[in-house]
C-alpha cells in the first residue's frame, strides 16, 4: 500500500500559463509511480465541459486530468463549473447541475460564498477518501487582491487542504521575474508559506542558459525554481482554454482535406476537433472569414453556449449566407450540437433560456426545428454511426429538443434511441460531443471529400502516449525528488 501523500497544488501567475496541462502531467506521474491520484478544481470558468458516466457536467479540462490518471471522472472533481452565456453573464452549475444564469457581480458579490466553498470542501473531502494523491489546480492568477474575499478557488483551499503550492508562470509571455516576485510577495504570510516551488513554463531555447535566472528568483521570493518546461509543438493535450484557438487559424493545404470549424463568439467544446486535427489527410483550422469558408471542402458548425446569440451574429457578419453559398455548391455542412440546432429551420426559446427572443429562423438546411428547454441534457453514449457496426462513444451536453416530420437518424445510441439527422452524407447534424474521436465518422467524412483509403489511427493508443510523453516532458525538466519529500 502506497504511503498517504499531501496533496499537491498549481497555481498561476495568470490564466493560460499551464496549469490545466502541469497538473494532467503529474497525474499521469503519480499514476506511473503506482500512486492513485485524482484531479480536482473547485471552481472553473469553462465553455468547455464535459459529462460524466451518470450525467453530470463538469470542467473539460478535469476530465482530461481524470484520463491521465486512468480513471473515469465524476462530479467531484470539479464542484462549481462557470459557463459563459455572453460577455455579461454566465450559467452556473453546482455539483454538475445548472442552478441559474448569473452576471459577474451578482456571481461574486450575492452568492452564498460560504456555500459555496463548503460544497467545495465536500467534494474534496469525498475524492479524498478514495484517491491519493489530489492534484489541485488554482484559477487564473492568485494574486487578484480584489478577488482574495471571494476566493473559493485559490488559495483559500490550499490552506484548507495543506496543499503543496506550486506556482506556474509563463515565461513565453515576458515580465517573468516581476510576475513572479510580485505574485509571491502579494500573498499573506500564511499562504505564502505554502508555496514550495516555481515552475517555469513554455521556455523557449537552451535551459541552462536560465540558470543565472533561477538564482536570481530565488534569492528575491525565498522560493526555488524547481521546474523548467520547454515550449513544445509535438504532444497534443486537450486544452479547456480557448485563448488557444487564438493559434490555430491556418492557410489553406494544396495536398490534404482543408476542414475549417466556423469561429463563433460563444463557441463551446472547441476539443470535440482535436483528434480530427491530428488526422494525417486533415488540415484543420478555425476562421471567421467568408474566403475560407467558400473554399474549405468541409464547414463544421460547432457547439455554443448560446445558440440565438451565434446565429444572429453569423446573419449580421454575412457568414450565414457564405455557408448557404457553400453549402449550394456542394461543400459538405457538418454540425455538432448547437451548430446542429442552427442547420435547422427554427428555434424556439418559449422560456427565454437565451434571452428575449422567442423564434428566430435557422439556416434551413436541414429539416429540423429546435425547442430550447429549462432542463439540461447531460450523459455519456455509446452509439453506431450511419450503417457501421462499430460502437464509438461521445457525449451530450444540451438545452433543446430537436424534432422532424420526416426522421433520418445519423446515429443509434445503445440504449435503443436515435440522434441527428442525416440528410446525405455531405450533410448532418447531431447532439454527440467527441463525434469526431472515432474512426468510422472520421473515415466516412474524409471519403466523402475524396480520399480513398484513409489511414487507419488508433485513438485510444495516440491519446495514451501524449499523456505518457507530457509526464516524461515534465519528470525530465523537474525536480520530482524534491516534490515527492514536500508530499510525504
Amino acid at each position: 500500500m502506497k504511503k498517504k501523500l499531501r496533496p499537491i497544488m498549481f497555481v498561476g501567475t495568470g490564466s493560460d500559463v499551464g496549469k490545466s496541462i502541469i497538473n494532467a502531467a503529474f497525474c499521469r506521474i503519480f499514476l506511473q509511480d503506482n500512486y492513485k491520484p485524482a484531479p480536482f478544481k473547485a471552481q472553473n470558468m469553462s465553455l468547455n465541459s464535459f459529462a460524466t458516466s451518470d450525467g453530470f457536467e463538469i470542467g473539460r479540462a478535469q476530465a482530461v486530468q481524470a484520463e491521465a490518471c486512468g480513471i473515469d471522472c465524476r462530479v467531484e472533481m470539479n464542484p462549481v463549473l462557470l459557463k459563459p452565456t455572453s460577455d455579461l453573464t454566465s450559467q452556473v452549475v453546482l455539483n454538475g447541475k445548472p442552478i441559474g444564469n448569473l452576471s459577474a457581480s451578482e456571481y461574486f458579490l450575492q452568492t452564498d460564498r460560504e456555500m459555496l466553498f463548503n460544497e467545495a470542501l465536500k467534494a474534496y473531502h469525498k475524492l479524498a477518501e478514495e484517491f491519493n494523491p489530489l492534484v489541485i489546480e488554482g484559477a487564473g492568477s492568485i494574486s487578484e487582491m480584489n478577488l482574495w474575499k471571494k476566493d473559493i478557488t485559490n488559495m483559500r483551499i490550499a490552506l484548507a487542504t495543506n496543499a503543496a503550492t506550486y506556482l506556474i508562470a509563463d515565461i513565453d509571455r515576458g515580465g517573468i521575474f516581476g510576475s513572479v516576485y510580485g505574485t509571491i510577495q502579494l500573498l499573506p504570510p500564511q499562504e505564502r508559506k505554502l508555496i514550495k516551488g516555481i515552475i517555469i513554463n513554455k521556455f523557449r531555447g537552451e535551459i541552462d542558459l536560465f540558470k543565472e535566472g533561477k538564482k536570481i528568483l530565488k534569492e528575491l521570493t525565498g522560493i526555488p525554481v524547481v521546474g523548467i518546461i520547454p515550449y513544445y509543438r509535438d504532444i497534443y493535450i486537450d486544452d479547456e482554454d480557448s485563448v488557444v484557438l487564438d493559434k490555430k487559424h491556418g492557410t489553406f493545404s494544396k495536398d490534404k482535406i482543408n476542414i475549417v470549424v466556423v469561429l463563433l463568439k460563444q463557441m463551446s467544446n472547441f476539443t470535440d476537433f482535436n483528434i480530427l486535427e491530428r488526422i494525417p489527410e486533415v488540415h484543420l483550422f478555425y476562421t471567421n472569414s467568408i474566403d475560407d469558408i467558400l473554399n474549405a471542402d468541409i464547414i463544421i458548425l460547432p457547439g455554443s453556449k448560446n445558440i440565438i446569440s451565434d446565429l444572429l451574429h453569423l446573419r449580421k457578419t454575412g457568414l450565414a449566407k457564405t455557408i448557404l453559398t457553400a453549402h449550394k455548391q456542394g461543400k459538405a455542412v457538418y454540425g455538432i450540437c448547437g451548430g446542429y440546432q442552427m442547420m435547422g429551420t427554427k428555434i424556439n426559446d418559449p422560456h427565454h433560456v437565451e434571452g428575449d427572443i422567442e423564434i428566430i429562423s435557422g439556416l434551413g438546411i436541414l429539416p429540423v426545428k429546435t425547442t430550447l428547454t429549462k432542463e439540461k441534457v447531460t450523459e455519456q453514449c455509446n452509439f453506431t454511426f450511419l450503417h457501421s457496426r462499430v460502437k464509438c462513444k461521445g457525449y451530450e451536453i444540451h438545452m433543446g429538443e430537436t424534432g422532424t416530420d420526416t426522421p433520418s437518424p445519423l446515429c443509434k445510441i445503445i440504449n435503443g434511441s436515435e440522434d441527428g439527422y442525416f440528410s446525405n452524407p455531405k450533410t448532418w447534424g447531431t447532439y454527440i460531443h467527441g463525434i469526431f474521436d472515432n474512426m468510422p465518422v472520421i473515415k466516412s467524412i474524409i471519403e466523402t471529400a475524396g480520399v480513398k483509403e484513409p489511414v487507419d489511427f488508433n485513438i485510444e493508443e495516440f491519446k495514451d502516449a501524449q499523456y505518457n510523453k507530457l509526464a516524461e516532458l515534465v519528470r525530465q525538466n523537474t525536480d520530482v525528488s524534491y516534490i515527492y519529500n514536500n508530499l510525504e
